[in-house]
């Protein structure tokens, strides 16, 4: 099992980043934990007021939600129950087992995922700190799961590379036939959760596959003296088309 961690900048991009997919029939939201109300009895608002009543008591946190990807091997076939109790022994052992979270099944992908989302901020307004707990209780809590429920080890399972990522195309920008910055904007959900990247190169590489690419412009241009970042859609041929969405603003 491979345990992604990222920190959103806010809860409302996590949130509808799962509730998206959801609601195209890509997800399945498989359990709601410390919510009143079982998932399939709330909409996304109220499902968004239970993370926003909990940050709303620590407004100086500059970090106050994770986004969590559960990665299993490819031949695993996991059922529903098991996925959720994975997700629950997670998070007891990364320490959110007492904090709201919602569990998603991905099902667009080439290989078997959940995703979590919950808030850092706890009833009495303290944070959790997320220094170093991918390092730390991630690891620990991967370990331990791996042999409690007989997964595929992390060390022995593939990692997502670009010969995998390759099988990830569901999600793959079609211009015209979805509003442009909305599907830009799922794709770099996707794609900076479960990918790594050390250049624009490197993340042209991988955003090119699902028909998008990140633009500095020439250096003349003001984008790029501004130190600034454009994305833009991409026809079946590589061409760049319609209007360039500027980072800021995704």
């Amino acid at each position: 099992m491979v345990a992604k961690i990222t920190v959103p900048n806010c809860i409302r991009k996590a949130l509808n980043y799962n509730e998206q997919k959801v609601k195209e029939g890509h997800a399945e939201n498989l359990c709601a934990h410390q919510f009143l109300k079982a998932t399939k009895d709330m909409n996304f608002y109220e499902k968004l007021e239970r993370f926003q009543s909990l940050i709303e008591r620590n407004k100086r946190a500059t970090t106050n939600c994770v986004h969590i990807s559960l990665n299993f091997g490819l031949q695993e076939d996991i059922n529903r129950e098991k996925l959720i109790a994975i997700a629950s022994a997670y998070m007891d052992k990364i320490g959110f087992g007492e904090q709201p979270y919602l569990v998603y099944k991905h099902l667009d992908a080439g290989h078997p995922h959940i995703h979590i989302v919950s808030t850092n901020i706890k009833k009495d307004g303290k944070r959790i700190s997320l220094h170093n707990i991918g390092r730390n209780q991630s690891n620990t809590a991967r370990k331990e799961i791996e042999i409690e429920y007989n997964l595929q080890k992390a060390e022995q399972q593939k990692h997502l590379n670009g010969m995998e990522i390759k099988q990830v195309d569901a999600r793959k920008l079609a211009y015209g036939k979805s509003p442009t910055k909305r599907s830009i904007s799922n794709v770099l959900d996707t794609v900076l959760t479960n990918y790594k990247y050390a250049s624009i190169a490197e993340l042209n590489a991988v955003l090119k596959l699902y028909n998008v690419t990140a633009d500095r412009g020439n250096e003349q241009g003001i984008i790029y003296r501004n130190r600034g970042l454009v994305y833009r859609a991409l026809d079946e041929k590589g061409n760049k088309v319609g209007v360039p969405i500027k980072a800021s603003s995704i």
